[in-house]
């Protein structure tokens, strides 16, 4: 049965990446008052909310998903009183605020894996992770055959005082970020109290990472990955270290928690699987609120790829009476403008690759296509920073500067995600363009041609992207039918999707690679191209109309 509609039913949340959004302290790296001090750009353009990636003490090994102290904020980005302001500020500008929470897994500095190492095999301490003997005569070999999402096996051998070798620990991802037995009564209740500590500071929402894995099969058998295999969750079936069904007991403790604070506030999935059926299973109505639709940016820029991930995914969610959502890029994948430019338009996240080159021309004007096909259909939408600037993936980063810790576990074959992650150009005709002091560099270079695509020098041209999500989020907020679940499909073209949404909207968008007619007795919108000088939709454009009926 479906819930009732809360705010998070329909939202435009806007993702910040916050190394890479705004540098308040002139450190080259985004920071909380840097990121409050462009909150009226966030209401300007339009957004519900604001997800923030991680902010707890961290050494940075990935980015801060690797975290030492979950109940605190890492110096890099300020202090707790900086996120009780932030979040004050936030809500007084009529924003909600979703927090980054990676359950999974710790910092390997964090206090409990350092007492782990300290601690004998068999310990209490370390029964908090996945220690375990290797295999092979004299254990040299890991203990089964799992693999890292960022390359190379999923353990790592430990090393005694006396510098012998001793037992294996599980790391699905980075070495650095050690997983956590989620059987362990004692990381129940310490994250119930993580939970508690930032819902009572006032955070509306919480994105729990790679909630896929937090649970493993007992015995943790091989899962039958080829020597090479590459972590490519979406199709695995029956894998003992992703998607497990026991997992969703711990899905059902953290809804028990969030209910005691009022149905506002709200819980969203980072759940790679198979389909959209087993993705519809974390948001069973006592489990997470929502999730993240991982494949509908895997669709591509391919009609029936897309019309199905439509279907498929509104389908299995209104089974269990969630909502969809829709994404074009993310903090973890190619920026969908350099992949809508090339031969290979989808993206499948966990691979971490940059790609080959791209038609820049060909992926803006799909990009703008796509931002109308997404914030038309109905339940929340995601956008990514830097993309309501048409802002490409930087391919051509520095080795000596690439940070993702896919690089080194790939042995320099995958560059990984710092591509999207180069912090945002605000104003100015060179580098840091106004995200942090003249004088500072920032952590990523910014490209030099950049400088046309600065919030300064998109905000007062009609024709630029800033403009196309100001006025497409504008019209989402004003337009009835577009905060409602209404959507009926109709008659088109194979290369075009054309549906309603309520009585009088309806979203074209010209996938074929000829122009099509537009309707004379329709009102135009909105379009993602200029349609001044014709009645005619051309390729790889959209249209919101007003049917008059």
């Amino acid at each position: 049965m479906p819930t009732a509609r809360q705010w998070w039913h329909d939202a435009v949340i806007y993702q910040v990446y916050l190394r890479s959004f705004a540098d308040s302290d002139g450190d080259g790296i985004g920071d909380i008052t840097g990121l409050q001090a462009r909150l009226p750009y966030l209401v300007d353009l339009g957004v519900d909310a604001v997800w923030i990636t991680p902010w707890y003490r961290s050494p940075m090994a990935d980015g801060g998903y690797d975290i030492a102290d979950f109940r605190d904020i890492d110096p890099l980005f300020g202090t707790l009183d900086d996120a009780d302001t932030l979040l004050a500020a936030a809500h007084a500008a009529g924003l909600r605020i979703i927090i980054d929470l990676p359950a999974n897994h710790t910092s390997h500095t964090h206090p409990w894996f350092r007492d782990a190492l300290n601690s004998a095999p068999g310990s209490p301490e370390r029964a908090r992770y996945f220690f375990r003997d290797g295999r092979g005569d004299t254990g040299e070999l890991p203990p089964n055959d799992w693999i890292s999402a960022f390359g190379g096996p999923a353990w790592t051998r430990t090393t005694g005082d006396d510098d012998q070798p001793g037992q294996w620990y599980l790391h699905l991802f980075a070495p650095e970020q050690p997983d956590l037995d989620w059987t362990n009564p004692q990381v129940r209740a310490d994250f119930a109290d993580v939970l508690r500590f930032w819902f009572d500071r006032g955070v509306d929402g919480m994105r729990i990472d790679a909630v896929s894995a937090m649970a493993k099969v007992p015995g943790l058998p091989d899962a039958g990955h080829a020597p090479g295999a590459r972590f490519e969750s979406s199709t695995w079936v029956d894998n003992p270290h992703w998607d497990v069904n026991d997992l969703h007991t711990i899905l059902r403790e953290f809804r028990t928690i969030a209910d005691t604070y009022g149905p506002d506030r709200m819980f969203v999935a980072e759940a790679i699987v198979r389909s959209p059926e087993r993705l519809a299973r974390y948001v069973r109505p006592d489990e997470l609120h929502t999730a993240f639709n991982f494949d509908f940016p895997r669709a591509g820029w391919n009609p029936a790829t897309l019309r199905e991930a439509i279907d498929r995914s509104r389908d299995a969610l209104h089974e269990v009476g969630a909502p969809a959502t829709w994404v074009l890029s993310s903090h973890d994948e190619t920026r969908h403008l350099t992949r809508f430019g090339r031969a290979d338009t989808s993206t499948l996240p966990m691979t971490l690759t940059a790609g080959t080159d791209s038609d820049l021309a060909l992926g803006t004007r799909r990009a703008r296509a796509a931002a109308l096909l997404m914030l038309a259909l109905p339940g929340g939408a995601y956008l990514y920073q830097g993309e309501e600037l048409g802002l490409e993936e930087v391919t051509d980063l520095p080795e000596d500067l690439l940070q993702d810790p896919t690089w080194e576990r790939s042995g320099h074959t995958i560059r990984g995600r710092d591509g999207c992650r180069v912090p945002l150009p605000w104003s100015g005709d060179h580098p840091p363009f106004g995200f942090t002091t003249d004088n500072a560099q920032p952590w990523l270079p910014q490209p030099d041609n950049w400088k046309s695509k600065t919030v300064a020098a998109e905000s007062d041209d009609p024709d630029s992207m800033l403009t196309l999500y100001r006025t497409a989020l504008q019209l989402r907020r004003t337009l009835p039918a577009l905060r409602s679940d209404s959507f009926d499909w109709q008659p088109s073209a194979p290369d075009v999707l054309a549906f309603d949404r309520g009585q009088s909207f309806r979203c074209v968008v010209n996938l074929s690679g000829q122009p099509i007619a537009v309707d004379p007795d329709v009102t135009v919108l909105l379009a993602s191209t200029d349609l001044t000088e014709t009645r005619s939709l051309p390729p790889d454009t959209a249209l919101w109309l007003r049917t008059n009926q």
